[in-house]
């Protein structure tokens, strides 16, 4: 393309917002025009996040969407669940490409939402038009789309590394058991108690079990691939617990299943070989084991399959930064696909190490 897309961020003093501002103001396809934050408003960025001065000359402003949608041809949402609605329905009336990366229009099903979340949905008529925003499953609907629900960064690793096993078919799928760790930076930029350093240094602590408001986004996308075999499928039903542990950033998504049938383990990497086949961002690990170290800023999700024979068990670990392709990293290669450039566009830095 010849002349760059004009881009805006809202929400974009957040942890992820941050990340999308790094990640777009390196790209050669965007021009950022304007940034919003309720909390930093008036302020430059480079005064709120000096890592980015020299780079980023704008300043902080309140969110107004038609004002931001008369200066920018796409726009990247990174406000709070249930703080979207309203926002993503005004850009898109304004006829907006846009990449929001909350939960609000990611469950299909507005019952499921209103009971997770606990708020009504007040434009439940934009769910059918919204994609789920994960490529590896969904590339082509995203490419013709104009709303992209970007997914949430523990189902991004959930739902990666079982997708393979639920598209053959074999899964049981009430023995699904996840058990999922994340930095702190996951748990969003606001102060509160268990995120204070003496709280969460030289600790770790499960929280939300069996409750997390990810739970129902990572059932229905393994429920939508597996019901692409067709057939009658029963519901998905999934154990899920999050760790919260003392790093920065990063997910280690350990899942466990029990299979249909008998499966020797090379017969199922060669499986995920074949599933993942052209995944710029998806890298398989059979010799080693994912770890978040290697993903950290990066757009990669490291997966891994292994067999738990005495017990019988299926053990898939998958790894991803959960800024990057947990959140503003996965947005903007969904953007890419939006504009019909390469996916991989501005994305293709390998990980920090160490």
């Amino acid at each position: 393309m010849t002349e760059k897309l004009r881009i805006a961020i809202a929400g974009a003093s957040g942890y992820a917002g941050a990340e999308l501002v790094r990640l777009a103001a390196a790209h050669p396809a965007y021009n950022i025009t304007a940034v919003t934050s309720e909390k930093s408003a008036g302020q430059k960025v480079s005064a709120v996040f000096p890592s980015l001065a020299g780079l980023v000359p704008h300043t902080f402003e309140a969110l107004a969407p038609e004002a931001l949608a008369e200066r920018a041809d796409a726009i990247f949402l990174a406000l709070p669940h249930t703080k979207s609605q309203n926002p993503v329905a005004l850009c898109r009336k304004a006829g907006k490409l846009v990449v929001d990366l909350s939960a609000d229009y990611r469950l299909k099903d507005v019952g499921a939402y209103e009971q997770w979340y606990q708020t009504p949905h007040t434009h439940p008529e934009l769910l059918k038009d919204a994609v789920y925003g994960l490529p590896e499953l969904h590339r082509d609907a995203i490419a013709k789309t104009q709303l992209v629900a970007s997914p949430g960064c523990y189902p991004t690793a959930a739902i990666l590394q079982l997708a393979p096993l639920f598209a053959n078919g074999l899964v049981q799928p009430d023995t699904v058991v996840i058990d999922a760790k994340s930095g702190i930076s996951g748990a969003g930029r606001s102060a509160a108690l268990p995120y204070h350093f003496p709280e969460a240094h030289e600790s770790l602590e499960p929280y939300k079990i069996g409750q997390h408001r990810h739970i129902p986004e990572i059932e229905q996308e393994l429920f939508g691939v597996l019901s692409k075999r067709g057939g009658n499928t029963g519901a998905v039903t999934i154990a899920f617990t999050p760790h919260l542990v003392p790093m920065n950033r990063g997910i280690l998504s350990t899942a466990y299943c029990k299979l249909n049938r008998p499966m020797p383990l090379p017969e199922l990497r060669a499986l995920y070989r074949d599933f993942y086949k052209g995944e710029r961002f998806i890298r398989l690990h059979e010799d080693s084991v994912p770890n978040p170290r290697y993903i950290k800023g990066s757009n990669y999700c490291d997966v891994g399959i292994y067999a738990d024979q005495r017990a019988g068990w299926i053990v898939t670990v998958a790894a991803v930064d959960n800024l990057v392709k947990g959140a503003a990293g996965q947005a903007i290669q969904a953007m890419n696909l939006m504009m019909g450039i390469a996916e991989e566009t501005g994305l293709t830095a390998p990980g920090m190490y160490p």
